[in-house]
């Protein structure tokens, strides 16, 4: 990576330049593709350190960064810190755009499939065992509501079979009761 170091208002001493050529190349660790860097420092007012950093990168992005402190090397490293934190953001995006890239391009869509269905997919975070009574279906609604359940499923009285009731959207019941396929 090119640095450039430029100094205003303050004299650019070795100890100086191999600071910053020591910290900035730090960054590059975080994110790989930086051409070049551009390092201003200034003394603002005798008491003001300003240190800025700009990284030019090969995705036509730029990260900046600055800081002003009493101190030139507190200054540096606060710019650093911020530059390494835009680096970190800025290739996680790249990241999250790569895998849904992969994710979209892993599954084939059909245009003319109507529902998709899991494959080996399915998590139940519950597994609940429940003691299935014989009732009509009026008793079941009636158990369902006392619950506070959307859909109750019981053993009807009349067929001995398995029955599901739920409550539909415009307030009314619905009832699924079981065939044999033929």
């Amino acid at each position: 990576m090119d640095i450039k170091i430029t100094a205003k208002n303050i004299k650019l001493t070795p100890a100086i330049k191999e600071f910053i050529n020591t910290r900035v190349s730090k960054v590059e660790t975080f994110f790989d593709h930086i051409v070049s860097a551009q390092v201003l420092i200034s003394v603002e007012k005798k008491i003001n350190q300003r240190a800025e950093i700009i990284l030019h990168t090969g995705a036509k992005t730029t990260i900046s960064a600055s800081a002003v402190e009493e101190n030139l090397y507190k200054a540096i490293d606060a710019a650093a810190v911020k530059a390494e934190a835009q680096a970190k953001k800025i290739k996680n995006k790249a990241k999250a755009r790569k895998v849904s890239k992969k994710s979209v391009k892993a599954v084939e869509m059909d245009p003319f499939a109507e529902v998709m269905l899991p494959q080996n997919d399915v998590k139940f975070s519950v597994i609940k065992q429940v003691e299935v009574a014989p009732m009509n279906p009026e008793d079941a609604a009636y158990e369902m509501e006392r619950l506070g359940y959307s859909f109750w499923m019981f053993l009807d009285e009349g067929s001995k079979q398995i029955n599901l009731i739920f409550k539909r959207l415009d307030g009314t019941y619905g009832l699924i009761k079981p065939i044999k396929k033929k």
